[in-house]
């Protein structure tokens, strides 16, 4: 994405765009698995796009991991983008950052 979206997000919303992990994928012994097979409850990762002023966990360009069973789903700019609130999001893996810091970062 090269451009800022013109979206400001409210209260403790999460604007994510799912990674394009929706197809064949291969297993730890290297078993290709087809895209139309269907694992049972599979959390999914995402970038974050924008946030709201109370969200305090997360910050914009974070992967943050959620339940994809519990999303809502919108377009801008032609482009598929998910609607989160901060406690539906897992866990949180931020590039950069200092493993010897605490916290809620992977």
């Amino acid at each position: 994405m090269t451009e800022p979206l013109a979206i400001r997000m409210l209260h403790d919303r999460v604007l994510v765009d799912p990674d394009a992990g929706g197809g064949e994928r291969r297993s730890g012994g290297g078993i290709l698995i087809p895209a139309t097979v269907q694992m049972g409850k599979r959390l999914t990762w995402a970038k974050v796009v924008a946030s709201g002023p109370n969200v305090r966990a997360v910050g914009l360009g974070d992967r943050v991991l959620f339940d994809p069973a519990d999303r809502s789903e919108v377009e801008l700019h032609n482009r598929s983008y998910i609607l989160l609130r901060e406690r539906d999001i897992h866990a949180v893996a931020t590039e950069g950052e200092d493993d010897s810091q605490a916290g809620l970062y992977l």
